[in-house]
């Protein structure tokens, strides 16, 4: 696999790392960054409810998993095994986009007034200017790394 296939499977490690880390902090009882998140999400976080706090951990193991799952794109796999991991990094990325998407939406619906929602300005505008970009950012990184995967997989079988 060429360094321009790899660049994107670590770009999407990298962003699995960080956002996992983030998780993390905010588990541990760090409180910035929260307010930019808005709505039920940040009254449990300052409330420290403890289910919440264990889908927040829960959510910063599955981040870090992602980011290890990408990098099983790095290696050869049997024919088998290599369909299995680039569908499943396939469908990860899609979800990951579509996801953020569908907040974009709801949240711009909300941003130019068509939609009643429970989040403040503040909160509102750093969701659909970072966080659903972020989230969708994710996505495009896991299906370009699975299209790269599949690309030096099919270069390696000729």
């Amino acid at each position: 696999m060429k360094v321009s296939q790899k660049i994107y499977i670590y770009s999407g490690c990298i962003w699995c790392v960080l956002f996992g880390f983030m998780s993390f902090y905010w588990a541990l009882g760090g409180m910035i960054g929260v307010k930019t998140l808005g709505g039920t999400i940040l009254k449990h976080a300052m409330e420290r409810d403890s289910s919440f706090i264990l889908i927040v951990w829960i959510t910063g193991f599955l981040k870090l998993g992602g980011g290890l799952f990408l990098l099983l794109l790095l290696k050869s796999w049997p024919q088998k095994v290599h369909r299995i991991i680039y569908f499943i990094a396939l469908i990860g990325g899609l979800f990951l986009f579509l996801y953020g998407l569908a907040n974009f939406i709801t949240l711009l619906l909300a941003f130019i007034g068509q939609l009643s929602m429970e989040i403040e300005g503040y909160a509102l505008k750093w969701r659909l200017f970072f966080w659903e970009p972020f989230w969708m950012l994710g996505g495009v990184l896991f299906i370009l790394s699975s299209s790269k995967f599949k690309q030096g997989i099919s270069n390696d079988y000729g």
